[in-house]
């Protein structure tokens, strides 16, 4: 049996195809890793109101590190491991500097919120993908930035969907100047993804693994993007989808199928019961 007892999957463009789905051969993949007693998490930028309808399919992927790494969460247990938000006057900040560049504002906490105007018109900013996703989970409000700052809380993750890249440059030199504590990982086509300082899925993989008893060199990390090459770096065994970035191919021990051919299930039989 694998030395290896608990892997970490991406979510868009590892464990899900172009069409946001799981194939069914992975699918039966994740099914015989859990019925072997190994440990399945959801490596992800997503929180949990958009991860709910993939936990159903497997009722055995008990642990997440959603957005990004802000909380590492027991579904069995519904219980927080680790959580490090990003503070209500920072997240306030943030939104005053998306406002700037007309950029998709979304926040993604217990909920996933958004503002009414700029989600039924997504497709502006590369999101269309994500419509149907989002009529099923967001909590859409009439004006984010006014609604929030009359109640702010702390919020695991902030995103910002930009028109272009180059308004996204500009985004991000703002928060530079600013000097604001926040980590800024590029997504999507023009995507940015902020979390508070000390945040990624390497970090969130740690505290999984200090709460497992789990010696993290007997973990799999599999992704395909740059909010990847932390946990890539972390994790026992490092492995590549055959779509990943060129870099994250080279960063990573191995690489497998891409997203549409069934790599996460590659990784499965090859690496994790192998």
């Amino acid at each position: 049996m694998s030395q290896y007892e608990l892997t970490a999957f991406d979510m868009d463009g590892t464990l899900l195809n172009s069409r946001k789905e799981i194939t069914p051969v992975t699918l039966e993949a994740l099914k015989k890793a859990v019925n072997a007693g190994k440990s399945i998490a959801l490596s992800t930028g997503r929180c949990r109101p958009e991860l709910t309808d993939y936990t159903s399919l497997v009722p055995g992927i008990r642990y997440l590190i959603c957005t990004s790494g802000a909380l590492v969460y027991d579904l069995w247990e519904q219980k927080e491991i680790y959580k490090r938000p990003i503070s209500p006057s920072l997240v306030k900040t943030l939104l005053e500097f998306a406002m700037q560049e007309g950029a998709m504002m979304h926040l993604l906490d217990r909920e996933s919120i958004v503002q009414q105007d700029q989600y039924e018109h997504m497709e502006q900013y590369g999101m269309g993908v994500y419509k149907p996703m989002y009529r099923r989970v967001v909590t859409a409000w009439e004006d984010l930035y006014r609604t929030y700052c009359v109640a702010p809380f702390p919020v695991e993750k902030v995103n910002f969907y930009h028109k272009d890249t180059e308004s996204r440059e500009r985004t991000k030199e703002r928060i530079r100047k600013a000097g604001l504590p926040v980590m800024m990982v590029n997504a999507e086509s023009a995507s940015l993804e902020l979390s508070a300082e000390g945040v990624d899925k390497g970090v969130g993989l740690q505290k999984l693994c200090g709460y497992l008893n789990l010696p993290v060199e007997r973990t799999i990390a599999v992704g395909d993007a740059d909010n990847d090459i932390s946990i890539l770096k972390t994790a026992g065994l490092s492995v590549a989808m055959g779509n990943a970035l060129p870099h994250i191919r080279e960063l990573a021990d191995v690489t497998v199928a891409d997203c549409e051919h069934d790599g996460c299930a590659e990784v499965i039989e090859r690496y994790l019961l192998a």
